[in-house]
């Protein structure tokens, strides 16, 4: 599925990609933070193509997101904000993208906050009725041979899979499905490199009261708690 940030003009780089499933629609929206690295000269202009840039991560900010929510959203909808944020390396989460991810779930209605830009995978939130993916990694990359950060394993990576009630736009379940990158293919991983991964997000991912398990299918789970 693919998720555009970008539009013909400004109004058309914000709106949200709709797509109808079963009774109700899942609402997409996409925006690229300048603290990724995202040059401000690529947003759009009211006459000029262009990225939806962020040119912060204030509580304006989200409460302008969430104005422009609610005049799409339908009871039922659920709403997914994807947003390219943050640096590409290393486990740190700012302290405005946990404020402004909360206010998306509070304010906006947002059910999943979907945050990337890092080459590896970061904490996971299960916040209230919502959940955060502060950095999901790569899924697939052209990276091997890049030498100076191995520590933070990103060759490896990670399937999302997160499950909704018919009906409800709050997730009820997220299951990880682990991958290695190889030769531009995606491999399964040895057991010790799964372990190591389950270890790694469940410890990032506990300062937000959120555990990571790994379960007898060698997937993981987040789960509050």
């Amino acid at each position: 599925m693919a998720v555009r940030r970008a539009g013909r003009n400004f109004v058309e780089a914000r709106a949200p990609a709709i797509f109808e499933v079963g009774p109700g629609r899942i609402l997409i929206y996409a925006a690229a933070s300048v603290t990724s690295g995202t040059p401000a000269t690529w947003a759009a202009g009211d006459h000029a193509p262009g990225v939806n840039i962020l040119g912060d991560l204030s509580e304006n900010t989200a409460a302008e997101i969430a104005g422009r929510i609610a005049q799409v959203k339908r009871p039922g909808d659920i709403v997914i904000f994807s947003v390219h944020w943050g640096s590409n390396w290393g486990y740190s989460v700012p302290r405005e993208q946990v404020l402004f991810a909360h206010r998306l779930i509070d304010e906006a209605g947002v059910s999943v906050v979907f945050g990337h830009s890092s080459h590896h995978a970061k904490a996971i939130e299960c916040y209230r009725g919502g959940l955060i993916l502060y950095g999901c990694g790569d899924f697939l990359n052209d990276y091997e041979g890049i030498t100076g950060y191995e520590s933070y394993r990103g060759d490896l990576a990670l399937l999302y899979m997160i499950s909704f009630n018919n009906g409800r736009d709050e997730p009820i379940k997220l299951e990880l499905v682990p991958f290695q990158i190889r030769r531009f293919q995606l491999a399964r991983p040895a057991p010790d490199d799964i372990n190591w991964l389950a270890g790694r997000l469940d410890r990032e991912s506990s300062r937000f009261g959120t555990s990571v398990r790994l379960l007898p299918s060698g997937r993981l789970a987040a789960v509050r708690g």
